[in-house]
């Protein structure tokens, strides 16, 4: 180990973490800024943008007028009665975080969106670390947060996106599931339920959590100590089934305001569907995709092959060494994607949730070649991120491919 890296080494874990991620957001700036340069003419602004405004595209537009003009109390119809694109498929709680904020220090919509984001981002990233400290150790925990921090689709966690806040409430969440502080996990969760839509998979996680814990205690012949040594009392049953009831109640929090303000039971979902182009079918979007893709024969297979490798990562030793919580959770939001999600190119951002597994990446092995191998291919791909998603070009048919 070199004298610097001993030195760092010395720095409280806080330090070393923000250190991590605030290296990891200015490469991301400087593949924004390179990939600005060669942007050419597009619905926002003139060719060849800054940096701020680059970043503020897509999403960001959508969470401004949230922000400044609220959610229109009728869903906008085209002529055939088909709903619009509009604001409800945005949650409110980071528009409204950029309206307070806006509003106490004087910056614009968006400037105020960006800032949430990159302090959300940043408060993720500590969180992060210290969830994997609970199954970890230090050096593979901060590789955890390395890889988090410069995974693929990252340069979001620094632009007006919902995803950083959503980010850091989820960690913390998960947090304090590990920890078992079931009652001050409520709050928590019931603000990550308004921030994006991973109320529905936490819900079921948990409530196969709590049927585990039950079959523990009551079910099971070698009930006694679990792994950890811990058992779980009557309390901290009630507890987890009252966290249950709260995450069920805020994973339907969202799409019953839709329903209040604008008198329709389904305008969440077809607000949703309105990107879509056709109603919600659960499951069918990956058959459609996967014959697109693959054709008639692999394509209808696709999407089992795809469960199996799925299925098969969730039985490898490393992420089995993630703990009970952190499998669940992965396996519950990928169900929920299978079940709901149209895949598209923006399914790779939608798959940032899924971070526990980072740890379970730097457990794979110590190898610094390894470890320094997942990063530089990582940051590469970003660089493809950036360039084929976040930067638009008009595609033959009009409009671009999402982010």
């Amino acid at each position: 180990m070199s004298t610097a890296t001993a030195k760092v080494a010395r720095w409280p874990w806080w330090l070393q973490v923000a250190l991590v991620f605030v290296a990891a957001r200015l490469v991301s700036a400087c593949i924004f800024m390179a990939a600005a340069v060669h942007q050419g003419v597009n619905p926002w602004f003139p060719p060849a943008p800054d940096y701020w405004n680059f970043i503020t595209i897509w999403d960001g537009r959508w969470y401004q007028q949230a922000a400044e003009g609220g959610y229109p109390s009728e869903l906008p119809v085209d002529q055939n009665g088909v709903v619009k694109e509009n604001a409800w498929a945005f949650y409110a709680l980071f528009p409204l975080l950029g309206r307070g904020l806006g509003a106490i220090t004087g910056l614009g919509t968006l400037q105020a969106l960006t800032a949430i984001a990159m302090v959300a981002g940043l408060g993720a990233a500590l969180v992060i670390f210290k969830l994997f400290r609970e199954v970890a150790g230090i050096r593979t925990a901060m590789w955890g947060v390395v890889f988090v921090s410069t995974f693929p689709v990252s340069p979001i966690l620094q632009v007006p996106y919902a995803e950083s806040l959503n980010l850091l409430l989820l960690s913390a969440s998960l947090l304090l599931v590990v920890r078992r502080h079931y009652l001050a996990a409520i709050p928590v969760v019931l603000l990550m339920c308004l921030s994006r839509p991973t109320g529905v998979p936490f819900a079921a996680m948990l409530g196969l959590l709590l049927l585990w814990r039950l079959w523990q205690r009551f079910g099971s012949r070698a009930s006694s100590p679990l792994r950890d040594g811990r058992t779980t009392s009557a309390r901290g049953l009630v507890a987890l089934g009252a966290l249950v009831l709260a995450a069920g109640i805020g994973a339907l929090a969202w799409p019953a305001i839709a329903w209040a303000v604008t008198g329709d039971p389904t305008a969440y979902t077809r607000t949703e569907t309105a990107w879509r182009g056709h109603d919600l079918v659960p499951f069918k979007p990956w058959f459609d995709t996967g014959r697109m893709l693959f054709g008639p024969v692999l394509g209808v297979l696709a999407p089992f092959v795809f469960v199996g490798l799925f299925v098969l990562v969730m039985m490898s030793g490393p992420v089995r060494a993630l703990g009970t919580e952190l499998r669940l959770w992965c396996a519950c939001y990928m169900g929920y994607l299978l079940v709901f999600l149209h895949p598209q190119t923006s399914t790779f951002r939608m798959l940032l949730p899924l971070f526990p597994l980072a740890l379970g990446a730097a457990m794979l092995s110590r190898s610094k070649a390894y470890r320094g191998t997942v990063v530089v291919m990582f940051l590469l791909l970003q660089i493809v991120w950036v360039v084929w998603l976040w930067a638009w070009a008009q595609l033959p048919g009009g409009g671009d491919y999402p982010p």
